[in-house]
């Protein structure tokens, strides 16, 4: 088992890698167009971005993304660089309790609904990977043993009677002129088991099963792939599942949409060199922050409102530049805009700016002169080798608004369990148990940063 942290440690490429950049590279280039790995303009880019090969020292290090890449027997973790020391060797137990904090910042995010019971985390042949499976495999069988999904989608068949539409051309050239004039050519709706959604869970199901090393994972992918023996196979993608909604009765098979498609979005497994040895699931650590910041106050923190990327204004009259603020901030007394930056801040005790870069500053004054707002607030994650959550306070006077304060606050959140590293992992653990404390420690330091005034009396 192998340990890269973001941007951080390297690794000496071991000849068991030969094919590896190159099976990373299909990954890039085979990406979905509304996958994360397509974003910020990296369309055009044709090598990959998820690892770097330092081919001058033979050295691997890893890049933006977190998860864990299976490649020729050998398992590659890539993981947090908020979580990185070098003085320190990480135990097994170590980065799986890493692996879940990742699953729980996920669990608030928005692009995936985690169930609300996430048992067996601590099963000792558990990875970031494996758990996922698991968690999938398990809601996703319970739910197909108590409720079939069905769904209304239109069929083309040959009837002895009519029913929806008469497809006239076709049952003259095909029925009438071969003799079969008694057997009507007809388009209907249906209300069939054999539909598009229950065939992207029997693809992504077939996936699995195919890559999973956990036999209570192969156990339960088994059994839904032994309901769904009736469905169709068909390739399926990550925009089929974005484009599936649900009516009320079938509201909880959402959450195996959502894992549907983080699964197609993020892995990729296919014949390479006609063997499957390879397998991928990535995610952009940068996103999944800021997401987590944004769901945690939307979830968490009922006095304050919070809407997500405001697109609709400008920096230029001519409408070029547009300004997507991470979050914006409502609450009873005020609004604000909010960034998440997924950045190492105050590490270092002799940088005055603290680790805060000048071009971020740059586009807070940006936003708080476009959006008509006089306070800024900077969201950074806390790492675990800062011992507390550091914050920085800024006033700038807008020369061109006679003198107007804009304040602009700095802030880590503590959204590591530091305990919990130290733990050794619990089998039949709740996610939720876990992260009790520094769920509530996160809830009182965002409240008390937006919201001061609950504080004034304590």
């Amino acid at each position: 088992m192998i340990n890269l942290f973001e941007y951080q440690n390297k690794i000496e490429i071991q000849a068991s890698f030969e094919g590896l950049e190159g099976f990373l590279d299909e990954i890039w280039n085979s990406r979905e167009k509304n996958s994360f790995y397509s974003e910020n303009g990296n369309d055009k880019i044709e090598s990959q971005r998820f690892l770097q090969f330092i081919h001058k020292s033979d050295e691997l290090k890893s890049n933006k993304y977190v998860g864990v890449i299976h490649y020729e027997g050998s398992k590659i973790n890539l993981l947090p660089k908020i979580f990185f020391d070098s003085e320190k060797a990480y135990s097994t137990n170590e980065v799986n309790q890493i692996q879940n904090h990742i699953l729980w910042w996920l669990s608030y995010c928005r692009k995936i609904k985690l169930p609300n019971y996430q048992a067996s985390l601590g099963s000792a042949k558990s990875d970031f990977f494996e758990v996922l499976i698991y968690l999938f495999s398990k809601y996703t069988r319970e739910l197909l043993n108590s409720t079939i999904y069905q769904q209304y989608e239109e069929v083309n068949r040959e009837l002895s009677f009519i029913k929806g539409r008469l497809n006239t051309s076709e049952y003259i050239n095909e029925n009438l002129n071969k003799g079969k004039w008694h057997r009507l050519n007809c388009t209907y709706d249906a209300f069939v088991f054999d539909n598009e959604f229950n065939r992207i869970i029997k693809y992504v199901t077939t996936l699995l099963f195919n890559v999973t090393s956990n036999q209570d994972n192969k156990k339960n992918l088994r059994e839904i792939l032994f309901i769904l023996d009736e469905v169709s196979d068909e390739r399926a993608t990550a925009e089929q599942c974005s484009r599936i909604s649900f009516n009320p009765m079938f509201g909880e098979f959402e959450t195996v949409r959502d894992y549907c498609q983080l699964f197609l979005t993020n892995c990729i497994s296919f014949d390479y060199k006609t063997d499957l040895k390879l397998f991928a699931f990535l995610l952009p650590m940068e996103y999944v922050f800021e997401d987590f910041i944004f769901g945690f106050i939307e979830k968490e923190l009922e006095k304050v409102t919070a809407k997500a990327q405001r697109s609709d204004t400008y920096l230029d009259e001519g409408k070029a530049f547009n300004l997507k603020p991470d979050l914006w901030l409502k609450t009873d007394h005020k609004s604000l805009i909010a960034d998440t930056k997924y950045k190492i801040v105050y590490s270092d005790e002799k940088d005055p700016k603290k680790g805060i870069s000048q071009n971020d500053l740059y586009q807070m004054l940006a936003y708080a002169v476009r959006f008509e707002v006089d306070e800024i607030i900077l969201f950074y994650p806390n790492t675990i080798k800062q011992s507390q959550e550091e914050e920085t306070e800024l006033t700038i006077k807008d020369a061109l608004a006679d003198g107007k304060e804009i304040s602009i606050r700095a802030f880590q959140l503590p959204i590591i369990n530091r305990e919990l590293l130290e733990s050794d992992l619990e089998a039949k653990t709740d996610l939720s148990e876990l992260f009790e404390s520094t769920k509530q420690y996160l809830k009182n330091k965002i409240e008390k940063i937006l919201v001061p005034t609950m504080y004034i009396s304590h």
